[in-house]
């Protein structure tokens, strides 16, 4: 009976506080925007915040309330997402401008190497807290996949100690640039043709020394540029691409090569097949 009497108490106080629970969610609940419910239904739920808005709930209200204006800011939801919220809210659908990562490293085995057999957490930022890494370059993807662990398409892998970005899969979302501890992941558009595969800031001598792709700050690019797109900052070399014409010269004239062409665009119009093999 000592036994009996203390559940019956607990039974009876966990009832009378379900009920008390289920009362309060009938007549104290907030009722929820259905214009924010049915957008939020359109949002692929990336929560990436590549909208500005933090993640899809964030986006959602604003345009819900009007203080987003813009139906065309969710890059993983692509247009079919624009067209959906703009049916919605009554308005002219926007296009999306697609973007895509790639990262801004080559250094494989083929022509860098590491300084010492890291043996801690498999992580690149574990890996990065220890001398900016086992890299030779101290601005070489560390290659513990952190960006490949958050990608929510798959579209990373990691592939002789280098991430590789498959475009077909990747939605723009912006996560893997998010977990680089390098920031060597960039996200550009996909109707970009040209990038520099290459993050170091050392001299010339020193990069040269790490890694045999590395671009060297030369300003051959800079200087013949035909339309005056790429500046060398910091001794690596960037690109405009709101002045990019997508000549190719300056992937012809790149002393080290680190200056490649991209074609993303076609790989996002294949289909996943082809584009992965």
């Amino acid at each position: 009976m000592s036994i009996l009497i203390p559940v019956i108490a607990v039974t009876v106080i966990g009832l009378i506080c379900a009920v008390m629970l289920v009362v309060a969610s009938k007549f104290m609940a907030v009722k929820e925007d259905e214009t924010f419910i049915n957008i939020r239904n359109c949002l692929p739920g990336a929560n990436c915040g590549a909208c500005g808005y933090a993640g899809c709930d964030g986006y959602a209200h604003a345009l819900a309330d009007g203080t987003a204006a813009a139906t065309n800011l969710c890059v993983p939801g692509a247009d079919a997402c624009a067209k959906e919220i703009a049916g919605i809210l009554g308005v002219e659908a926007q296009d999306v401008v697609e973007q895509v990562a790639y990262v801004a490293c080559c250094g494989d085995s083929s022509c860098t190497t590491r300084q010492y057999q890291y043996e801690g957490i498999q992580t690149c930022q574990a890996a990065n807290m220890l001398f900016a890494g086992d890299g030779v370059c101290n601005f070489t993807c560390l290659g513990y996949g952190d960006c490949a662990a958050v990608c929510p398409n798959d579209a990373i892998c990691i592939e002789d100690g280098l991430a590789h970005v498959k475009p077909s899969l990747c939605v723009g979302c912006g996560l893997c640039a998010k977990h680089c501890p390098n920031h060597l992941i960039h996200i550009v558009p996909d109707t970009v043709r040209t990038v520099v595969r290459c993050s170091n800031h050392d001299k010339g001598a020193v990069t040269r020394k790490a890694c045999t792709k590395g671009c060297i700050g030369c300003k051959k690019c800079e200087r013949e540029c035909p339309v005056q797109a790429i500046t060398v900052v910091d001794n690596c070399a960037q690109i405009d691409y709101s002045k990019c014409t997508n000549c190719g010269h300056c992937v012809e004239i790149c002393t080290t090569g680190c200056i490649t062409e991209a074609n993303f665009t076609s790989l996002h119009n294949q289909p996943k097949e082809a584009a992965e093999n």
